[in-house]
């Protein structure tokens, strides 16, 4: 019952499986070559309601003289705009590790490209004020006339100085949590949190199964941390998952303990395969959003289990302005609980939100890989109302696209443009930067471009799970072979991890994709 249950809402939020690649550059560009905003063109509010950033020169989307159809009527002006929620979820791209892991391949529904991207931190230029700071560089890929794009987005890291947090642990007890590496990991997580928080922090915390139950109402962390550790310690597993009792009863806790000036969030730590209640997650959604529309509470999903319903925690996540992470062993569990948690409650931007505006006169076509239910209207950019992605301090997002450039042409290729609310006053503001064709005539496989190659390797990676073919992305063995030589240079873990779980994808025959979509 619940895998079948994981697999229908998996297919709810699942997105094209075809998808395409971009890659990312280092932080120098390609070919030392790049352009990056931290000032410019910054902190201008609403220019103008609802209408889409174009690049200098170009012509918007609604500007561009239309072609013409068979019929001779004019055809429709092919789309200039990407316009996407932040989002920086990790979860799938740990799930997958764990998967691989144990000798199966990854379900397509559950890879999402972004997040195996986002697993990595690109030392993009950080901004000297509280919002971002915009790189956009890229490369020449293998394949003919088509080059990689990357977006990066970046964050101020903590100075030390935050809000308090109000903090709703809803913890799933069910019977499938009894499985080594799923309520005992949760139990460690919250301990280590326990010790992390400051004492003017607060905890509540809320367990479910068949119903839920309060464990413990919102209570200051400072004299009180014997009795946390006391509550977390005494947890045991039970019986079904009624995931929709755990969210309405956390959320009533989260309510009622909320604190003014503070970070108030609802943490999930489940499997997410719900088969009591409302397994839909239509109800479970709309209280969410209410929640986070009237209070400001938002959710962080952490997802734990061999069998997990990944799609259905990314939807409440996506839904309560937050973000989801996986969370398979000890140090997987330090790292989120310990190093993440805490930038997560330091908050940089409320709904924030990009668009990038690529140039008709050097661009024939592109395509962003991932995002697929993060998509935003173009000409919602600038409104306000509606949803965007919540940012913490120190967070980078980055967003990858092929773009096929016109033969001969040189000039601006494209514009990114990041808007954000502050959190404290909700007043907007907007920054951006643009990359040029000179930028990006370097080979991607070039020597001394270790964060660009690594950045597309994630990339190529997730698409090949999805069964995709983008254009001049390796096979899955030379795929490893790439990844292997990046990770004897730069000695990295979290590289050699990346490139045994390429091997691992090899081994079990990969999902390479039959037939090219770009190709003319």
């Amino acid at each position: 019952m619940k895998r079948i249950m994981k697999r229908r809402l998996a297919g709810v939020v699942a997105g094209t499986l075809g998808g395409v690649l971009l890659v990312a550059g280092c932080a120098g560009g390609a070919n030392g070559s790049r352009t990056s905003a931290d000032g410019s063109r910054a902190d201008r509010g609403a220019p103008a309601p609802n209408r889409p950033a174009v690049p200098d020169g170009g012509k918007g989307a609604a500007e561009k003289a239309p072609s013409r159809a068979p019929d001779g009527k004019p055809a429709p002006a092919p789309d200039r705009l990407s316009t996407f929620a932040l989002d920086v979820d990790t979860a799938s791209y740990g799930y997958a590790r764990r998967t691989l892991a144990e000798g199966r391949l990854p379900d397509p529904a559950d890879v999402r490209p972004e997040e195996f991207v986002n697993s990595f931190k690109p030392d993009y230029q950080r901004p000297e004020d509280n919002g971002f700071s915009v790189t956009v560089d890229g490369a020449r890929s293998d394949a003919p006339g088509w080059s990689l794009v990357r977006v990066g987005l970046a964050t101020k890291p903590s100075d030390g100085e935050r809000p308090p947090a109000a903090l709703t642990f809803v913890v799933d007890i069910s019977g499938s949590m009894g499985e080594p590496g799923r309520l005992d990991l949760v139990k460690e997580s919250l301990g280590l949190l326990a010790d992390k928080l400051r004492d003017d922090d607060s905890v509540a915390l809320v367990t479910f199964s068949s119903d839920a139950e309060t464990r413990l109402p919102m209570t200051r962390v400072g004299p009180n941390r014997g009795r946390i550790h006391e509550v977390v310690d005494a947890l045991e597993t039970t019986s079904s998952t009624n995931v929709e009792a755990g969210v309405r009863t956390g959320y009533d806790v989260a309510v009622e303990g909320r604190r003014k000036g503070a970070t108030n969030r609802v943490v999930l730590l489940s499997d997410a395969l719900a088969n009591t209640g409302d397994t839909e997650a239509s109800g479970i959604l709309e209280r969410i959003d209410k929640e986070r529309r009237t209070y400001g509470i938002t959710l962080f999903g952490v997802g734990v289990g061999s069998d997990y319903g990944d799609a259905f925690m990314e939807q409440l996540a996506d839904k309560g302005d937050g973000h989801t992470s996986y969370v398979g062993t000890s140090e997987q569990a330090r790292k989120v609980f310990v190093d993440q948690l805490p930038s997560h409650i330091e908050l940089r931007a409320r709904d924030a939100k990009a668009q990038v505006a690529f140039d008709p006169k050097t661009v024939e076509s592109f395509k962003l890989i991932g995002y697929d239910n993060r998509k935003v209207a173009d000409e919602d950019f600038r409104d306000d109302r509606v949803d965007g992605g919540e940012v913490g301090a120190g967070h980078t997002v980055t967003a990858l696209y092929a773009v096929k450039l016109r033969p001969g042409q040189q000039g601006r290729v494209a514009t990114a443009t990041v808007r954000w609310l502050d959190p404290a006053t909700r007043a907007p503001h907007e920054r951006s930067g643009t990359v040029e064709t000179a930028a990006l005539t370097a080979p991607i496989w070039g020597g001394g471009h270790d964060s660009l190659q690594l950045t597309a390797i994630a990339a190529y990676f997730a698409d090949r799970l999805r069964g995709g073919q983008v254009p001049g992305a390796p096979q899955l063995s030379g795929l490893a072979a790439r990844a292997g030589a990046l990770a004897d240079r730069s000695r990295s873990a979290s590289v050699r991890e990346l490139a045994e779980a390429i091997r691992q994808a090899d081994r079990l025959g990969g999902r390479e994709g039959s037939a090219d979509p770009y190709a003319d």
